[in-house]
């Protein structure tokens, strides 16, 4: 989800005389707009982007307003022109002066980043902020930063490609037993302590029954959760799918994690039906979500 701010409070705002600060980030008339409960800023095309978000700068970059992206977070990966931008911190780090050196007319923020978008209201500098949220989300975010940068052809074509891949496995999981699946996205290696779960809400839950698993953990409204090994048990999930995004395992390595789950008596780890996923478009929200969502639903028929 997301929104365009340049205020917090709705209002139409003339841009008054801001000396050096305006002189520096370019000028124009500055009016934010509510819109269905989102709030929008009217502004010229923004030709110095800092996003902080790495879904949203992989947006940035696959509906080509990848040009205009002068800085990234440190964990911005992908693609490879998007590592080679100016780092600026991240969620929880973000630098300031950094983001203020590179002279942005739009910076991309975490909507919990309050101390953040304050500082950045102060000196004017006009925002998109966004917030985690279902699957749904992903091509509405990818619409709106299209509209604000420029590029809403390229968006709306980018988001209909997404809504078309989602469609079509949606179609082919339909006539399909829903098996029962626990979504992993963390765990200590080589045992079943530190067990992270998507619970029954966020674009983890929405990716596994857009894929025709049953996420046993639906119940639980929440995006995550750590799992007791009696919670495991008494879940009895028939498919496990691990997401591990940053880590490159070798065959062996696997082998291993998978003799780790048969520690437990669940369905999945009897019938070895345990996936490994090692492709971090997996857990970012972003363009790759139609492809993800298509490796998920050949894993849970594996």
């Amino acid at each position: 989800m997301s929104h365009l701010s340049g205020s917090r409070s709705p209002g139409v705002h003339g841009s008054a005389s801001l000396g050096g600060v305006l002189g520096s980030w370019g000028s124009g008339v500055i009016c934010t707009i509510l819109v269905v409960g989102a709030t929008v800023i009217a502004q010229t095309k923004p030709a110095r982007i800092v996003s902080l978000i790495p879904a949203v700068t992989e947006m940035l970059f696959a509906i080509g307003a990848g040009p205009q992206v002068v800085g990234v977070s440190a964990f911005d990966t992908f693609p490879t022109e998007a590592a080679a931008r100016t780092k600026v911190g991240g969620l929880f780090d973000p630098n300031f002066e950094a983001i203020l050196t590179l002279r942005p007319d739009l910076a991309i923020v975490y909507g919990s980043q309050d101390e953040l978008i304050g500082r950045l209201e102060r000196v004017h500098v006009p925002m998109f902020t966004y917030r985690h949220g279902g699957l749904a989300d992903i091509t509405r975010t990818i619409r709106d930063l299209g509209a604000r940068t420029g590029h809403a052809s390229e968006a709306t074509r980018l988001a209909d490609e997404i809504d078309a891949q989602l469609r079509a496995v949606r179609i082919r999981a339909s006539g399909d037993t829903r098996p029962r699946t626990l979504l992993v996205f963390g765990r200590e290696e080589g045992s079943m302590r530190g067990l992270y779960v998507s619970g029954g809400m966020g674009f983890l839950h929405d990716m596994l029954e857009a894929a025709g698993g049953a996420n046993v953990m639906a119940d639980v409204k929440r995006e995550g959760l750590q799992l007791s090994l009696e919670q495991l048990l008494s879940r009895a999930p028939e498919v496990v799918i691990e997401l591990r995004a940053s880590d490159a395992w070798s065959r062996e390595r696997q082998a291993r994690e998978a003799a780790a789950w048969k520690t437990v008596g669940v369905p999945a780890a009897r019938n070895g039906r345990v996936r490994f996923l090692l492709d971090d478009s997996l857990t970012i929200p972003g363009p790759r979500v139609g492809l993800a969502v298509q490796t998920i639903f050949t894993a849970i028929r594996q």
